[in-house]
């Protein structure tokens, strides 16, 4: 593992930095152990990096930070994390009650909200999304309120100026929207400019908001930020996401399911 030593302060925060990137993790009793150091300075050194955004802070030490790769168009992505995605939208569909109204943004993940909301009496689903109008269409006990606007293929959603235009003129009682990368310190982000307005947008609308994610999306960054972290109320994700990930996201008052 890491060889104890003698050095600055700087080139041993460098060798835990190098540390938790190839191990993506490392605890504070680590790096007392293979520094020789007090816990006072272990915190210091990952409360350093952590300042500088090289690294998450979590309980008991810290873990890395990914970029966020290039999202693949949405009918590429119907089959990662399939599973955790089907457990995530039955849990987060069991938050709707009948008679309620919600929005139901594009992706996978609230595709597979959508998929369990067949059921409900007198729902009425507002959405973006090309994919949820087609699969909820049938359904009489359904009224589908469909934001136009520009239509992004590949992710079949509508966005821009029109579809923030009427956005502004309607209310949920929850949102349910996905995110390409969470991270406690950077907030919610997306990678394409485009369409992270228009989710702001979404988010103004709702009295609730719920964002569904699988576990691949924590700890990492992408090009756009969406809002802070604290602007959800909700989040509802995977048991393979890290057990301290999520104990730090609930003390930002945000409810967490997993599942």
């Amino acid at each position: 593992m890491l060889t104890p030593k003698v050095i600055s302060g700087i080139e041993r925060q460098n060798k835990i930095l190098l540390w938790i990137n190839q191990h993506y993790r490392i605890t504070i009793g680590e790096v007392c152990e293979h520094y020789s150091i007090s816990e006072a300075t272990a915190r210091r050194d990952l409360e350093t990096l952590a300042a500088t955004g090289k690294v998450q802070r979590v309980h008991g030490g810290a873990i890395a930070i990914d970029k966020a790769p290039p999202e693949m168009p949405l009918l590429q992505r119907q089959v990662d994390q399939i599973a955790e995605k089907q457990r995530i939208g039955k849990i987060a569909a069991n938050l709707v009650k009948d008679g309620e109204t919600v929005f139901l943004g594009s992706g996978t993940t609230v595709l597979e909200v959508a998929r369990n909301l067949k059921e409900r009496q007198n729902l009425t689903v507002i959405t973006n999304s090309l994919s949820v109008v087609n699969l909820l269409s049938d359904y009489p006990n359904i009224t589908i309120v469909c934001v136009g606007g520009l239509l992004r293929p590949s992710e079949l959603s509508f966005i821009g100026h029109i579809t923030e235009q009427v956005l502004a003129g309607v209310h949920a009682d929850k949102v349910f929207i996905g995110v390409r990368a969470i991270n406690i310190k950077e907030g919610l982000t997306n990678d394409y400019l485009p369409e992270t307005l228009t989710d702001r947008a979404i988010l103004d609308i709702g009295q609730e908001n719920i964002v569904v994610a699988d576990h691949t999306k924590f700890g990492r960054t992408s090009t756009v930020m969406l809002v802070p972290i604290n602007q959800i109320h909700t989040l509802v994700t995977g048991v393979e996401t890290p057990v301290e990930l999520i104990k730090e996201i609930t003390k930002k008052n945000i409810h967490v399911l997993t599942t």
